[in-house]
């Protein structure tokens, strides 16, 4: 009875992750579903895939559900969510877990395999300013291996189109305090109910340690860039072939085949 409590507590928190990362993107399941389609059209249906800068595994947990053959990695520096991916896959043997810094110039040595069919990531690289970027873009493509695939869904807004911008910026701004007060979560809320959790709230306060407390705004040393901003630095970093596969007005997602 324990274990069957503590892994529907681990289930809980990941529909709960996924719900207030809906409130800032509604199509992320259709982002999940083109990046899939992708690796499935490239590399076929028994990737091994790397889920880089996973969070609570999102993109695994939907892998894994739709690939029967596939095994992933999930990487990622967050000792909260990696713990509610740790929790939640913890009867998943094609799923495993690494600690490690993008930032840091050896993670890849860390991972438990050199090479990987697929390299996804989504809504996480943003995090790291331009050059950090465009180093990690250089080391991705160092562990995917010949015919290899990485996706990056993400935001990539485009400056040439301001008034778009601003048009697509004012209408998520009022979708999203609709849904806040039919009583959806934002990041700083759904951070301050984890750190509120028994179980969750040492690695809530080490991640905290880490990354800053989200209600003292922690995106703020990231940075954005085009799509093709993007796709130039993916070929330049080691790609064959790079461009974007899927938009909306404010985000897409880029592809890069080895």
């Amino acid at each position: 009875m324990t274990d069957t409590v503590a892994v529907a507590d681990w289930q809980a928190w990941q529909r709960s992750w996924d719900r207030q990362q809906e409130w800032y993107l509604p199509d992320r399941e259709e982002r999940f579903r083109v990046m899939l389609d992708a690796v499935e059209g490239v590399v076929g249906p028994e990737p091994r895939i790397l889920d880089l800068a996973c969070g609570t595994g999102s993109i695994s947990d939907r892998a894994l559900r739709r690939f029967p053959g596939a095994t992933s990695t999930g990487v990622d520096l967050d000792p909260a969510l990696l713990t509610i991916a740790r929790g939640h896959f913890a009867a998943e043997p094609r799923a495993e877990f690494v600690t490690a810094d993008l930032r840091d110039p050896g993670w890849a040595g860390r991972l438990p395999h050199r090479t990987y069919d697929a390299v996804l990531t989504a809504t996480a690289l943003h995090w790291l300013r331009s050059d950090e970027l465009r180093v990690l873009y250089g080391q991705i493509a160092g562990v995917v291996r010949e015919g290899g695939v990485f996706l990056n869904a993400d935001h990539m807004p485009d400056p040439a189109t301001p008034r778009l911008n601003a048009a697509d910026q004012a209408f998520r701004k009022e979708r999203q305090a609709r849904a806040q007060a039919g009583g959806a979560q934002d990041w700083a809320q759904w951070w301050q109910a984890a750190a509120r959790d028994e179980v969750l709230a040492g690695p809530v306060a080490e991640r905290f340690t880490i990354f800053g407390n989200p209600a003292d705004g922690d995106h703020a040393d990231g940075e954005t860039q085009s799509v093709a901003w993007h796709a130039e630095a993916l070929r330049e970093g080691g790609f064959g072939e790079a461009r974007a596969v899927w938009c909306s007005p404010s985000d897409a997602m880029v592809l890069g085949l080895k």
